[in-house]
């Protein structure tokens, strides 16, 4: 793209530089070949002329509200934004009515809703019924995992489209665009590579900080005069902007991102790996590096408990409560004291028995039922709070655990009929779950028993 084209058809100067080169067509934007190359889906949805409603998953800075934009571009339609940390069901009923008018004047319209995961159950359900209509066509952004942030309803009436975090490929033509259009000196190598790796995949963060760094290298072009007036006359430009710019535009906010030394996920990596190797110094020392390396200790702290549920689990369900009371300790008191109680977290999850049995259980799980058909609860497992529902034999013949010999109904089944029970949970010989393991085997044991006494059931018999 030509320095001409990019001013041409830029907005306002005063704009910021990541506005000024947002793509205006699809062969403009950057990454996501996924989605966007021959044959891809979106690529096809665009070329194929059928609009349709999506969400579109993924980090900060990928392009999600320059896709939106794009689609409605790319069919005549009117674009309408909304922030759902701003928005409510007043805007979303006046969304409606502007669409109603476009539609009596012949033309789409893309409701555009940015981090939708905000939106709570009665705003997303206000889209349904116009999703359905076809009146609009809803665009969703969102960081969170819309599995877990968005209805079901309205998840299952959009395409979920996964964006991935731009490569250093990517942000290395991102740059160059950025160069041609503010006419700024070129990076050097380690500077590019370092301004790269502050941006971690985020194309906003990126454009960010280059604008500020060439406003900061331009400004030190134009020494002040004796009474702090500019001098009218220029410090020669550099022929490069080396490491030594960067730091002085950017400061310590570099080293979080530094891919040469404290490269944020790299660091918390490490960290993770150190915990579940049980390597106790090793985890204090990534620990301590990513404090130092200026990561917010609340992120710490969130890690910290995933990995006391995913690689400590309940071979010690002590170090989740323990996770917890450290992120808490460290809300009430601060840094650097709260710091400490990280640590002694980190030091608990280091040296405590792992296992990662119900981590994989339930992954094994999610996975079964992805590929499996939406079974009906069986009747005898339903509740049955009212007189219809009894006389439909809801609830009929469930055996009430608590009534049972030893507090268990051996031989009860409590999956779908008809599907043969799978063993997902594996308990491991470390911990607590060995005592688990043990206790399942016993259960296991009279439930075999009790089945091979028990007649063939009534396939009559809810």
């Amino acid at each position: 793209m030509s320095q001409a084209s990019l001013e041409l058809d830029a907005p306002d100067v005063g704009a910021p530089l990541a506005e000024r080169l947002r793509p205006k067509t699809l062969d403009e934007v950057i990454g996501q070949r996924h989605l966007l190359g021959p044959g891809k889906p979106l690529r096809v949805a665009f070329e194929s002329g059928r609009l349709h409603s999506m969400i579109l998953w993924g980090p900060p800075g990928v392009g999600k509200t320059t896709l939106a934009r794009l689609m409605a571009d790319a069919f005549a339609a009117q674009f309408i934004a909304m922030s759902a940390v701003l928005g409510g069901v007043k805007d979303i009923r006046e969304a409606v009515e502007r669409a109603q008018a476009a539609r009596a004047a012949g033309r789409a319209t893309v409701v555009f809703v940015d981090e939708v995961h905000r939106f709570n159950k009665s705003q997303q359900d206000a889209f349904l019924p116009h999703v359905e209509s076809g009146l609009l066509t809803f665009i969703g952004a969102t960081t969170e995992n819309p599995s877990f942030e968005v209805n079901s309803a309205l998840l299952s009436r959009a395409t979920v489209h996964v964006l991935k975090t731009l490569d250093d490929a990517d942000m290395t033509e991102l740059l160059v665009r950025a160069q041609a259009l503010l006419a700024a000196p070129p990076l050097t190598d380690a500077a590019r590579t370092r301004l790269i790796g502050y941006a971690d995949g985020d194309a906003r963060r990126l454009l960010n900080a280059y604008e500020n760094l060439v406003a900061t290298v331009r400004a030190g072009q134009r020494p002040a005069g004796r009474d702090g007036v500019e001098s009218p006359s220029h410090a020669a430009a550099p022929e490069a902007i080396d490491e030594a710019a960067l730091e002085q535009a950017l400061g310590e906010q570099l080293r979080r991102y530094d891919k040469g030394g404290e490269q944020f996920y790299d660091t918390i990596s490490a960290l993770h790996k150190a915990v579940r190797g049980s390597d106790p110094d090793a985890s204090l020392y990534w620990f301590v590096r990513m404090l130092d390396g200026g990561v917010d200790p609340r992120y710490a702290a969130r890690r910290i408990v995933r990995m006391a549920s995913e690689d400590i689990g309940l071979a010690d369900p002590r170090a989740l409560r323990l996770a917890l009371d450290a992120a808490e300790v460290y809300e009430r008191l601060g840094s650097p004291e709260g710091e400490l109680a990280l640590a002694e977290a980190v030091v608990y999850l280091a040296v405590a028995p792992k296992s990662n049995a119900v981590y994989r259980a339930y992954n094994d799980v999610r996975a079964f039922i992805k590929r499996d058909t939406t079974r009906p609860v069986p009747l005898r497992l339903r509740n049955a709070p009212t007189a219809l529902m009894k006389s439909l034999d809801y609830g009929k013949n469930y055996r009430y655990a608590h009534d049972e010999a030893g507090g268990f109904a051996a031989g009860e089944s409590y999956w779908p009929d008809g599907l043969e029970p799978p063993r997902f949970y594996q308990p491991v010989s470390r911990g607590l779950e060995i005592r688990i393991g043990e206790r399942l085997a016993e259960l296991r044991a009279l439930n075999d028993a009790a089945r091979a006494e028990a007649p063939a059931p009534d396939p009559t018999d809810g």
